[in-house]
């Protein structure tokens, strides 16, 4: 037995409203089309208080479910959605449940950052106690989210579709440089450059980074010399405290097109000031290729009025508001792999073929 159930964007009335406008929104219709399945029957709503409750309307017992869920702007709402659901197969007797899930949401949250805390360690840990069984996403921002999980977890790629868009839709990508905004972005502009046969550029000396090692905790508490606080015999070394450096590019990109690449475009500052000093550099064109497209606030208005010329991203997350407000977003359709995941795993079929060609560094 096969089915799929939807939860998706919060309300029955913006299920709705997204199956209207969304041309490439990953659409679960779309998906069961490619499976030659029906969408298995559910409603997912909010009471008058803000509760979410969710009725599933079939049999699920001995069943394998796949929950598809897309991150919405209420991220909050969405992951409740998806913990009720899976909870609800689970006292349903549901035979394996599988949560698909392209974009992990607080994913960014991976790291001890002083007194906080590893969000996405807690989130793996509640959908693993709501019953979640297997979970198939697509470019965690940091792969060692994985070990969160007491599950198995297929974490997809979808640059094989960003390469191909370079490769049908930039007529000369061989005048191209890939580049990295930053230097903890460098692994993934080097796969992509060797993948091409491209060269490389790497800009450093931007702001200091929100997940640089200065915020990981271990410097919690602070570093002051305290001598009533220690042994007096003790003489702990200071850590000499980094100084930035004056924003420098490493590589040529006079006279070429800069494709900066990236995991996810959300706050496009760090994207804009890049571009700048792209141009300043002599690049004639510049395009950003990224796989979850947030685009949160007023990202679509600053690209629209920047120098970058087209953002390239996929349909993990719905984004098609943000495309009516600025043009230069393009979208690519990751939904094939999707849909061949979901179907290998259901028949016990190996992974490894959607693996192929990718390293340990990738």
């Amino acid at each position: 037995c096969f089915c799929i159930h939807l939860a998706i964007h919060g309300t029955i009335s913006l299920v709705c409203l997204s199956c209207f406008i969304a041309s490439y929104c990953l659409e679960p219709l779309f998906l069961c089309r490619r499976l030659g399945v029906e969408l298995g029957k559910v409603q997912v709503y909010q009471e008058a208080n803000r509760e979410t409750r969710v009725q599933i309307e079939e049999s699920v017992r001995s069943k394998d479910v796949f929950i598809i869920q897309t991150v919405s702007k209420d991220v909050n709402t969405t992951i409740m959605e998806l913990l009720i659901m899976v909870y609800a197969c689970r006292t349903s007797c549901a035979r394996n449940i599988i949560g698909v899930i392209p974009y992990f949401p607080y994913s960014k949250q991976c790291k001890m950052r002083k007194r906080g805390s590893i969000v996405s360690k807690l989130l793996a840990s509640m959908m693993c106690k709501a019953g979640l069984t297997h979970l198939i996403t697509m470019d965690l921002h940091q792969k060692e989210i994985q070990g969160f999980f007491n599950i198995p977890v297929d974490n997809l790629r979808a640059s094989p579709f960003l390469l191909q868009y370079i490769q049908e839709e930039i007529p000369d990508y061989r005048n191209a440089v890939i580049v990295a905004k930053s230097p903890a972005s460098a692994k993934r502009a080097q796969s992509f450059a060797e993948r091409l046969r491209l060269g490389i550029a790497v800009i450093h000396g931007e702001a200091q980074d929100a997940e640089s090692d200065l915020v990981d905790g271990r410097h919690s508490p602070p570093t002051v010399k305290n001598s009533g606080a220690i042994h007096p015999s003790l003489e702990i070394p200071l850590l000499i405290p980094k100084e930035k450096p004056p924003i420098t590019v490493v590589g040529d990109v006079g006279g070429r097109i800069a494709i900066i690449v990236d995991d996810i475009i959300d706050d496009v500052d760090s994207f804009l000031a890049a571009a700048e000093t792209l141009k300043e550099r002599g690049a004639y064109k510049i395009f950003v290729m990224a796989t979850h497209g947030i685009l949160s606030s007023d990202a679509p208005q600053l690209i629209e009025e920047s120098a970058i010329d087209e953002v390239v991203v996929t349909n993990t997350i719905p984004h098609e508001i943000q495309k009516l407000q600025c043009p230069k977003i393009k979208t690519v359709d990751i939904s094939m792999i999707l849909s061949e995941a979901i179907r290998r795993i259901h028949n016990g079929e190996s992974m490894s073929y959607l693996f192929r060609n990718i390293g340990m560094d990738d």
